[in-house]
């Protein structure tokens, strides 16, 4: 079932007259969660930006491809699980960091931003969520974060329901123990 408000956007947005304002509401409508989701897997604020900027340009050029076989804000979260991967993959590549290297950057980002807020245990919390594989960092984001239904994640990242949970047991595990280190 279609959200009412999808059908409204979808209507706005097919129409030539009101497209523009339709992809204005599209994104006031979802912007925020999208950025929420995006943050936590770049970490860093202005590429986080640039990822939720690029996949609503993605949106706008695709809308017409969208199939109604899932809500609009699960088709544009996916674009956006897609961009942020992608983002993630070239950022590594373009500067050769290792993976190490990569996970130290970004959790002395984590310490130092002010645009990551939060007490020193949740500073923790994400420093540990950093260590993770990007998949596993992504369903534990989308499920923990989000607290999105493994039907929801798996219609976002085309994974089986049964991948999801035994990746978001082991991300847990995982986290459960760098943080009993500390």
């Amino acid at each position: 079932m279609v959200p009412l408000i999808d059908v409204k956007l979808l209507e706005m947005i097919s129409d030539p007259l009101t497209r523009d304002r339709g992809f204005r509401l599209l994104v006031e409508t979802y912007q925020k969660r999208v950025y929420g989701m995006v943050r936590k897997m770049v970490i860093v604020h202005d590429d986080a930006n640039d990822v939720v900027q690029n996949t609503f340009i993605k949106a706008f050029k695709n809308i017409h491809k969208f199939n109604h076989k899932s809500t609009l804000f699960t088709w544009i979260y996916r674009i956006a699980v897609n961009e942020s991967l992608n983002f993630l993959e070239k950022k590594k590549r373009r500067n050769f960091f290792s993976m190490e290297d990569h996970h130290e950057l970004m959790q002395a980002h984590i310490e130092e931003s002010p645009l990551v807020d939060g007490n020193e245990i949740q500073k923790q919390l994400q420093k540990a969520i950093l260590t993770l594989p990007e998949k596993q960092r992504l369903v534990f984001n989308l499920r923990y974060f989000e607290d999105l239904s493994y039907e929801d994640i798996s219609a976002m990242t085309d994974t089986s329901v049964g991948s999801l949970k035994a990746s978001y047991h082991h991300a847990v595990k995982k986290i459960e123990e760098i943080l009993k280190q500390q």
